[in-house]
């Protein structure tokens, strides 16, 4: 209830504003169904039997010119697998000082990947959702400030932003409902393009805390063995699990084409959380698409391999009981898997496109092998 009156008291200032100020309204809506091929895996929030709720969105986004090179920008999301309970996604104000330099202020997409901006319109990308193994940060969105500058370099178009706010919601992190702090998020995201060709590059970093609940097996551990540890005088020791206030750090390479028929992309990042039992996280995806006129046909590969530094392990030799616990809860956060994607795309409507995606997820640490199938229809409006 208390989302809802928030969004529509953001559609009522908003709409409050039309005698002065030109407001326009758009939207976009994913409506996806799709089912696990195994009885016993499930991927994605899917199971074996048919869901059409768990990808599902729909949005409306209000922009109102407010003059004198101010404007305001609201989105309103509601997710199927939040039960399409509206949310209040982006809210924030943007002052353009030029034609090439803008601050916004307020609620907005941070800029970790390529479709950061674009990350719950299905419509602008070929897959029924990005490549899971790199699109996998647990939150999209801070409260700060975004400067953004613009500009050519020779014959390429030069876009700089540059960020700086916090985060504060409770989030998927080991345990299922984790109280999550991200405070002096700070950091950078540009992009280079040409013709055919675009290249991007991104790093932040964050004081970082994340209270891990007794909610799953993992988290009972974890939360187990750092008490004991304290409890036994490995202050140190502790602490290298807990995760509170370390630093964070964020890196994001890619790339894309766009030549012809022929689509490329490829996305690199790294994620870690400095002494704490978080692994160092690196992904990356290749995708590779073709159109012919109203269709397009893709293939896409993904890997994800989450690991611990080697002189992590084996740090309290001398208790064989404790220092076990330690390397387990090192072991228990490793992953390492591989995701294969083919799928097609057709543009039936201007402004609607039907998509159909088979995925195969290959689980190292387990050797367990899941398959999965999702259809859906994007559109905006």
């Amino acid at each position: 209830m208390k989302k809802l009156s928030v969004a529509v008291a953001v559609c009522a200032v908003l709409a409050s504003s039309y005698a002065s100020a030109e407001v326009r309204i758009n939207g976009f809506a994913s409506i996806v169904g799709g089912k696990s091929l195994d009885s016993d895996q499930t991927l994605y929030g899917y199971d074996d039997d048919i869901s059409f709720k768990n990808e599902s969105v729909f949005a409306l986004q209000l922009s109102a010119d407010l003059q004198e090179k101010l404007s305001a920008t609201a989105q309103i999301v509601a997710r199927g697998e939040n039960d399409f309970v509206e949310d209040l996604e982006w809210a924030y104000l943007t002052y353009e000082f030029s034609d090439e330099l803008q601050l916004s202020a307020g609620k907005m997409r941070a800029p970790f990947y390529k479709y950061s901006d674009f990350l719950d319109v299905g419509y602008t990308y070929r897959w029924v959702r990005p490549p899971q193994s790199v699109y996998n940060l647990p939150f999209s969105t801070y409260e700060g400030l975004s400067l953004l500058y613009t500009s050519q370099i020779g014959d390429w178009d030069s876009s700089l932003q540059v960020i700086y706010g916090s985060f504060e919601d409770n989030i998927a992190v080991v345990s299922v409902n984790g109280e999550t702090e991200l405070n002096d998020i700070a950091g950078l995201n540009w992009s280079l393009s040409y013709d055919w060709f675009s290249a991007r590059v991104a790093y932040f970093v964050a004081e970082t805390t994340i209270d891990i609940e007794n909610d799953t097996d993992a988290g009972i551990a974890l939360n187990g063995l750092e008490a004991t540890l304290r409890s036994s005088g490995f202050t140190d020791q502790a602490d290298s699990i807990a995760v509170n206030e370390d630093d964070g750090a964020f890196f994001a390479l890619g790339f894309s084409i766009d030549y012809n028929n022929i689509l490329f992309d490829a996305e690199y990042t790294q994620f870690e959380v400095d002494n704490s039992a978080l692994a160092e996280q690196t992904q990356y995806y290749t995708s590779l698409g073709y159109r012919m006129d109203e269709w397009l046909v893709h293939v896409t590969y993904e890997n994800n391999d989450d690991k611990h530094d080697n002189n992590r392990y084996d740090s309290l030799t001398a208790v064989p009981q404790l220092n076990a616990g330690i390397n387990s809860a090192l072991e228990g956060s490793k992953a390492k898997s591989n995701v294969y994607t083919i799928g097609a795309r057709y543009d039936f409507h201007p402004s609607a496109a039907f998509k159909i995606d088979f995925s195969r997820f290959d689980d190292d640490i387990t050797d367990t092998e899941t398959d999965i199938v999702a259809v859906g229809v994007d559109l905006v409006f």
